[in-house]
């Protein structure tokens, strides 16, 4: 006669997974309490790129892949009189993806003083107005706050026309929440090819590297990302940097107000 074999009751299986993704919550919350008490051991004594003259407003901008900040050593880094007075942190992709870490990047910079900027990283393939949804639904914008960014790098084999009509959706969409004109990051020849004329009236945020004083795109741009290879205190990882394009009081007048 064969064996029976012991069967677990829903509720056990029920309170077994439960215990699991218990213990997993708490491991994954001790590895960040970890990573945020020992990353405020890391500095640099320097930059580690070249920084463009000319400009007095310098930033950087963040995701879940420079890992946990210690952002009051971001805010306090001094090299020669150079410090950093904004960042852009990633708060979402596409439809309903968020960055891991945006939540706690955006309320520590805020903690610590740092002007903050939230973008989203753009899906060619998916609709405008609902990744605008997304956004929106994460992203509790402040007076003091640089204004929304959408990233958008990328075709994923979307005809380019497609592409300008869901970017379009997007930007309009966001622009009707927050009542002020989002900020489009991209870089040049993406720019030129794929979007063009038809946003030469929104704000320009452009990537390009390997420049020592401005990035090659005809029209305004009014923030410039320089590099990609940076060091902060802080931060485990690279980090990309930026100028903004225009003095103190231009950039106050940018800022929500």
């Amino acid at each position: 006669m064969a064996r029976k074999k012991n069967k677990i009751s829903g509720w056990k299986a029920f309170l077994y997974m439960t215990g699991a993704m218990i213990l997993i919550a708490a491991g994954v919350y001790g590895y960040i309490k970890y990573k945020a008490y020992h990353v405020h051991f890391v500095r640099y004594s320097a930059f580690g790129i070249d920084i463009p003259v000319n400009y007095n407003i310098h930033g950087i901008d963040v995701s879940h892949h420079q890992d946990v900040i210690d952002w009051g050593e971001v805010k306090s880094m001094n090299i020669e009189e150079m410090r950093l007075g904004f960042a852009f942190i990633k708060a979402t992709e596409g439809l309903v993806n968020v960055d891991r870490m945006f939540k706690r990047n955006w309320f520590k910079a805020r903690e610590e003083g740092m002007t903050r900027g939230a973008y989203h990283f753009f899906l060619a393939t998916k609709s405008g107005k609902k990744q605008a949804d997304n956004f929106i639904a994460q992203v509790n914008l402040e007076p003091g706050d640089l204004p929304p960014v959408l990233d958008v790098e990328q075709l994923y084999g979307v005809k380019p026309k497609d592409l300008r009509v869901r970017v379009k959706d997007w930007l309009t969409t966001i622009e009707a929440y927050y009542k002020v004109k989002p900020i489009i990051y991209t870089n040049v020849d993406f720019y030129d090819h794929y979007l063009g004329e038809e946003f030469d009236a929104y704000p320009l945020w452009v990537a390009h590297y390997l420049q020592p004083q401005k990035p090659r795109i005809k029209r305004v741009w009014t923030f410039w990302q320089h590099s990609e290879t940076g060091r902060v205190n802080g931060i485990g990882n690279r980090v990309d940097f930026n100028v903004f394009n225009g003095d103190s009081l231009a950039f106050q007048q940018l800022l929500l107000q």
